[in-house]
């Protein structure tokens, strides 16, 4: 699995945190407060999108007076509480972040969310400092499947696309690692489930759990 790697790339909701029923809770009350419904394609429409591409498309498909500064800024007030306190590592994976950091594999995080909640989550589950370099889709550029943060990631690290091997969960994101040239692992998340086959022809492996890597590991490296 690792033979030729030299560093590994995390997406970070749903992929290395579990966190998308938080996006699910705050979507319902921030649309709720201003009568709308959640529609049934929002999910689709805006996965893999950066921070302020989700804005501009809640901003511009339901008619909001607030400016897309505004709208990141509230949904960093209603995400903060939950990102600090609630949030928590999906499983097996502070074993496996913990083997890569022992083994000197480089570990990046390349994020559709902000700045501001990927650091917190990251220090309140105690993860930061086990990381090189964090950027999110927003500095990178285009969000995903646009591949711009993943490379991104890579070149901070100093690695080559085809040296790295990327983690997500979302279509878009396994698309975006793809388009980078890097080796894909998919992660099983309930969000996702209705793309399985579309996730499944692209990655190397579609885990449920960073734990199903020792049985991997044993079989590729």
């Amino acid at each position: 699995m690792l033979k030729n790697i030299k560093a590994v790339i995390f997406d970070l909701d749903g992929t290395l945190v579990d966190s998308m029923w938080v996006w699910k809770s705050i979507d319902f009350e921030y649309l709720k407060d201003r009568l709308h419904d959640i529609p049934t394609d929002l999910i689709d429409d805006i996965e893999g999108m950066s921070f302020t591409e989700t804005a501009v498309y809640f901003k511009d498909r339901f008619e909001l007076e607030e400016s897309v500064d505004e709208i990141k800024e509230e949904w960093n007030k209603l995400a903060l509480e939950y990102y600090s306190n609630e949030v928590r590592l999906r499983e097996g994976a502070r074993d496996f972040i913990t083997y890569l950091k022992e083994n000197g594999i480089k570990m990046g995080i390349g994020t559709s969310n902000s700045r501001e909640l990927a650091q917190a989550v990251l220090s309140s589950n105690d993860i930061l400092d086990y990381f090189d370099i964090l950027i999110t889709s927003c500095e990178a550029g285009k969000g995903k499947p646009n591949p711009d943060v993943f490379l991104k990631v890579a070149a901070s690290l100093e690695v080559k696309p085809d040296e790295c091997i990327v983690f997500e969960d979302t279509y878009a994101g396994v698309l975006a690692g793809t388009r980078a040239g890097m080796k894909v692992y998919g992660v099983k998340e309930e969000l996702s489930i209705h793309n399985t086959e579309k996730i499944t022809n692209l990655v190397q492996s579609y885990i449920t759990n960073y734990y199903d890597l020792e049985i991997l590991a044993k079989e590729k490296i």
